[in-house]
Order: structure tokens, then sequence, then C-alpha cells
């Protein structure tokens, strides 16, 4: 019960972020040095969290057969979600050119990501209080930046403020039931599948920075200030780390 609560606790901050980052893009036009810099630091951040927290964990178990399975099911797991994210905004503005529709094809590549992202707090939580507390931190600040992504995209719809905040609303509730799915599934395992587990939200996390943080901060024009702030996340959370 009591790793539960502090699940539940802190799984509230990623929702509280993804809220503020839709209230800023709806509320002001930020330019794309500011979102290129976001976007730059949270990789840092959860590069670092993995780098710093999640990969000795892993490593220390020697559980070779294990890690190999659990990494390579991730990425099979991301490329798959990848592809078949990719091809729905596609089509969806090839139709929605004239028409500023809503951005079905996002919102269902954003709902696939958080739940994977609420499943990996609760694998952080189960790999240490220090480690969940840092990956909720990091993801909260990935969900801020995805909160603001998602509403300058629905911006160009004819949709009211209210709806928008419907839209951000449902998406920081997908991250926490996916949160609650994730220690509720994974409270009572073995070291064997709970590095597997490990493992899979290794890949996971890797991927995000590699193939959806660092892709879209580099779709903005970016001085060395924005490339700075990756490296910025980067020290701020190793440092963290090493204190706590």
């Amino acid at each position: 019960m009591e790793l539960l609560s502090q699940v539940l606790g802190y799984a509230f901050l990623p929702v509280i972020t993804i809220m503020a980052g839709g209230a800023i893009g709806l509320y002001k036009n930020p330019g794309s040095a500011f979102r290129s810099s976001i976007l730059h630091f949270a990789a840092g951040v959860v590069f670092s969290v993995v780098s710093v927290e999640l990969l000795p964990d892993i490593i220390k178990n020697h559980l070779p057969v294990e890690v190999g399975l659990g990494f390579s099911m991730g990425i099979i797991l991301m490329l798959f979600v990848k592809y078949f994210t990719e091809r729905g905004p596609k089509n969806e503005n090839a139709e929605n050119d004239n028409s500023f529709g809503v951005p079905y094809g996002l919102i269902s590549a954003l709902i696939i990501d958080l739940i994977i992202d609420g499943l990996l707090i609760g694998i952080g939580f189960s790999a240490g209080k220090k480690e969940g507390i840092l990956l909720s931190i990091a993801l909260g600040l990935e969900t801020f930046s995805l909160g603001l992504a998602v509403i300058i995209a629905c911006r160009k719809s004819k949709m009211s403020k209210s709806e928008n905040f419907l839209i951000l609303a449902g998406l920081g509730l997908t991250f926490f039931i996916g949160a609650l799915l994730g220690i509720s599934l994974l409270s009572h395992l073995s070291q064997e599948i709970l590095e597997l587990l490990l493992s899979f939200g290794l890949a996971a996390l890797l991927f995000l920075v590699t193939e959806e943080l660092l892709t879209e901060a580099h779709e903005e024009k970016e001085s060395p200030i924005q490339t700075a702030c990756f490296f910025v996340g980067f020290l701020l959370f190793l440092i963290l780390g090493m204190i706590t």
C-alpha cells in the first residue's frame, strides 16, 4: 500500500505538467526557440535518469538473458508504435489541409505514449523509490512539452478552449491509469521478471529521447543555447541523483 500511494502521488506531477504545457500553448504563442529548449532539456533529463539510475540497477543483477529479451521487446514495440502512429498524421494531413480538423493522429500517438510512460513510472518505483521519483520528474518535463505540442496542433481547429482542456485532461488521465496499472501489475514480480521489464523500460526511454524528443526538437531552427539545454538537463539530474 505504501508503494502504491507513492506511485499515485508522484504520478500527479506529469498530469499537472501536461495541463500546464497545454495552458501555455492555449493562452500564449510560444516561439520555436522556447519549444526547442524545452524538448532538449526534457531529453537530457530523461537520458540522465536512464544512464544514472536505471542502467546501473539493471547491470548489477547480471541477468543478460532477461536484459536482452526485455530490451528487444521494448525496441520492437516502440518501432511498431512509431510505424502505425506516423501513418495516421500523414493521412490526416491529406484530408484536413483545408478543413483544419482535430489532429486525431497526434492524439492517438500521445495516448499510446502516455500509457507506456505511466507504466514506466510503475517500473521505476519497483526498482527503487529514488529511481521512481527522478523518473516522475523527468517524465513531467516530457509531458509538459507534449501538452504544449498537442495544443499548438489543436489551435488550428475550431475547438473551444474548454474542449482543448478536455483533451488535456483525458491525456493526463491516460498517464495516471498507466501508472496505476504499472504498479498494480508489477509490485509482486520475481527479480527475473522485474529485470526484464526494467530493460523494456530502458529501451522505451532511450527510444523516446532519440526518436521523439530530439527528433522533434531538431525540426525547429536552433542555436547553441537550445543544444546546451540537453546537457543542462543531464547535468542537473546527474547531480540530483548523487545528492539524494
